[in-house]
């Protein structure tokens, strides 16, 4: 056998046991959700663990996406935050596009967004490294989470049963995330506690 051919043989034996890279293990229901640090609009550093004994919503969002637009231009986004948070439910909304892309806000333009929107969430994370987005999987905006006071995620996917961005799907929609709310607050287990998220997809870095 040729030097050459031996050589290359070699190289393709060596590239085949390569360990793979560990991926992020995805998030479940019913297990603790993934802890996670991030920076707020107002350089305040919020964690999950920050949280203890409250239940947390997490609202993954993008102001250019007609989806998102669906909800925040109707004021039903707004309606439901001011809802939980006067519930005393925290309320964390998350923006993991990547610099440059679609979607990103600097923190002075995330808080003109709050502001013009007239948002009620907690606070609005930037997750520009889409750390926290990979963490639980977010692929969608809106992709809606909902942890319980345990720290366990109790609900994730779509915010409603009506993948569209009309606004006029809103009406007799099915709202999930209320409904988990709903579940948690009268001490029941959450009825649908997983559905298909929609929207448009987050635009994480690479």
């Amino acid at each position: 056998m040729s030097v050459i051919r031996r050589s290359v043989l070699s190289a393709v034996v060596a590239v085949s046991f390569v360990p793979a890279l560990p991926a992020l293990a995805a998030p479940t229901v019913g297990q603790p959700a993934p802890a996670f640090t991030a920076k707020d609009a107002d350089g305040q550093t919020r964690s999950l663990a920050d949280y203890k004994g409250k239940v947390v919503v997490l609202e993954w969002t993008n102001e250019g996406c007609p989806y998102v637009q669906k909800h925040y231009k109707s004021g039903a986004m707004q309606k439901l935050q001011k809802s939980a948070t006067g519930d005393g439910v925290v309320w964390l909304t998350v923006v993991s596009s990547a610099p440059k892309a679609q979607g990103y806000l600097a923190p002075d333009a995330a808080k003109a967004w709050r502001a013009k929107n007239n948002a009620g969430s907690t606070a609005l994370l930037i997750d520009s490294s889409g750390a926290v987005g990979k963490a639980y999987d977010a692929r969608t905006t809106p992709h809606m989470y909902v942890v319980d006071k345990t720290g366990k995620l109790a609900y994730m996917g779509g915010i409603d049963d009506k993948p569209v961005a009309d606004p006029a799907s809103l009406n007799g929609a099915t709202n999930y995330v209320s409904a988990a709310l709903d579940d948690l607050k009268a001490g029941r287990a959450v009825a649908t506690p997983v559905t298909k998220a929609y929207g448009c997809s987050v635009k994480y870095a690479g």
